[in-house]
């Protein structure tokens, strides 16, 4: 599942045509995704001018002048295609650079400064789409409870002192919950306690202090340096140039298991926690 850096790829590549502008002509070609489309999807979104297109978490909002707020998250496959006078893809989650038409679900012609079509296409359908009202979207069932965003000024190391205190789970685990800091997954937290030199088995409560003062950077900057490099391209990920991403290459842990480690020569190992693959050094992180 594309995480922060890959959902935040994708926004800077739809913002171009689609802040600003009006939604000319909406096609719902289905009435589901993974949810059923809210009630009356094509008759609030057809006229309706966008005002900013923003990312909260792994989920992308479309804030309406109507005063509603589309809702939108990629899922496992979902992948948006821009089509002006070239085609460019903001971002590519499956295997084959070619979307099979049949998967075009949604549809948006937006009408501004660059006239585009924007397709929503997703072959496995794990993606969905819904409307609230923007005075309600901190509230809405998104994103009610959801943690600080780790790239803006509500995050800080009290904060993720305070996300760990009592915490009996992994650290791992802990930074995988959206409730406590919102839009990691499981590269970008590999990677980061990597960084950090924390261990992936230790219990959350343990990392606070010293080693939460090594893991707050640890994070924003492997969140960052992703963004820059355009994501990781395990797939087929692209920007909106048709770019590949290109943060694997510099991945220190992982999908390196039986690699030696950059730093010290051991051996990267793998684990498994909570269902997901963990790659670590057992010796640089403790």
């Amino acid at each position: 599942m594309p995480e922060l850096p890959e959902v935040e790829t994708v926004r800077q590549g739809l913002a171009p045509v689609m802040e600003g502008a009006v939604f000319k002509r909406v096609e719902a070609r289905r009435p589901d995704l993974r949810f059923p489309l809210p009630p009356g999807f094509v008759r609030k979104l057809t006229g309706a001018k966008v005002d900013v297109l923003s990312r909260r978490g792994k989920y992308l909002v479309v804030t309406l002048a109507t005063g509603d707020s589309l809702i939108m998250h990629l899922g496992m496959s979902g992948r948006f295609t821009i089509s002006e006078q070239s085609d460019t893809q903001p971002g590519q989650f499956a295997h084959n650079n070619e979307t099979d038409q049949k998967h075009d679900h949604v549809i948006f012609q937006m009408r501004g400064a660059r006239p585009a079509t924007v397709v929503y296409n997703d072959p496995r359908r794990f993606g969905f789409m819904d409307i609230v009202k923007s005075e309600n979207l901190e509230e809405c069932r998104h994103f009610k409870g959801m943690g600080p965003e780790p790239l803006s000024n509500h995050f800080s190391v009290p904060v993720l002192n305070a996300a760990l205190r009592g915490k009996g789970a992994s650290i791992k685990t802990a930074l995988l919950d959206q409730r406590n800091i919102a839009g990691l997954g499981n590269i970008y937290v590999c990677e980061a306690l990597y960084r950090a030199g924390v261990s992936p088995r230790r219990r959350a409560a343990s990392v606070y202090g010293r080693r939460a003062e090594r893991l707050f950077p640890a994070i924003v900057n492997t969140l960052r340096e992703a963004i820059k490099a355009g994501g990781s391209s395990l797939k087929d990920f692209a920007s909106a140039e048709g770019e590949l991403g290109y943060f694997q290459h510099r991945f220190d842990v992982y999908d390196r298991e039986g690699e030696p480690c950059k730093a010290c020569g051991a051996v990267i190992q793998r684990l498994i926690q909570g269902g997901r693959s963990t790659f670590f050094c057992p010796f640089c992180q403790r």
